[in-house]
């Protein structure tokens, strides 16, 4: 099974090395009943995201990459 752009954005995940301009890092993603290891970027305007930071999946690279904004829980 593979995912499509669409079912991964906006799943949320939890950074696990820091993500930011210049940097590839990593984040933990909730999909397929499971968790998933991707490389990450901050999405355009997030700046560095450190590791624990919450984050929303804005785009997805296949197979392996996706772009991240940090989630502001209210």
């Amino acid at each position: 099974m593979t995912m499509d752009d669409a079912s991964m954005v906006g799943l949320v995940g939890r950074v696990t090395g820091t993500v930011g301009p210049g940097l590839v890092g990593e984040v933990i993603v909730r999909v397929r009943g499971g968790a998933e290891h991707f490389l990450a970027h901050p999405a355009p305007g997030a700046g560095r995201i450190e590791c624990g930071t919450v984050v929303i999946v804005v785009e997805y690279l296949p197979p392996r990459t996706v772009y991240v904004s940090p989630a502001y829980d209210s």
